[in-house]
């Protein structure tokens, strides 16, 4: 007999997920690092249009200078990814889930917070800074790790 479990492996009635479940997932939508491991969806659909999302982040990303018109669109499309995410974040809140329902509606909203949060930082240049100083850093530790790796052959080669 299958047993009727929960996100959180705690019985939920009718298969649906348990108020301690939902805030669990609202409170991971809150957290401060909700992004990690979430993808932008490809594609979001809103009041009867659908918005190719993955692709449009990925191209600005790409850009080395963001036009005025492109700023203009991105605010756009912000607010259309804010008002979506508010509306699914409503859903997960007050409407009956089931855990597949609830998780799938958490990583979409997770993956439009994501997108938000994206486009904000290329809007505002912070997105290239922090590409910039993490791509440093990493050309940094790789030069050392590789000074680590001569001067250990040098010891064992003795």
């Amino acid at each position: 007999m299958k047993k009727n479990l929960g996100i959180c492996g705690k019985k939920a009635p009718g298969n649906y997920i348990t108020d301690e479940e939902r805030r669990q997932l609202l409170s991971a939508l809150h957290s401060r690092l909700f992004w990690v491991g979430q993808h932008i969806p490809d594609y979001v659909e809103f009041e009867g249009e659908t918005y190719p999302l993955h692709n449009y982040v990925w191209e600005l990303i790409q850009k080395d200078k963001i036009s005025v018109a492109e700023k203009s669109r991105m605010d756009k499309y912000i607010e259309i990814l804010s008002a979506k995410e508010m509306k699914d974040e409503k859903e997960l809140e007050e409407k009956s889930l089931t855990s597949e329902e609830a998780r799938k509606l958490y990583h979409e909203t997770a993956g439009l917070l994501r997108a938000i949060t994206d486009l904000k930082e290329i809007e505002s240049g912070v997105f290239k800074e922090n590409t910039k100083r993490f791509q440093e850093q990493f050309a940094n530790q790789r030069v050392k790790d590789a000074r680590l790796w001569l001067e250990f052959i040098k010891k064992v080669s003795k």
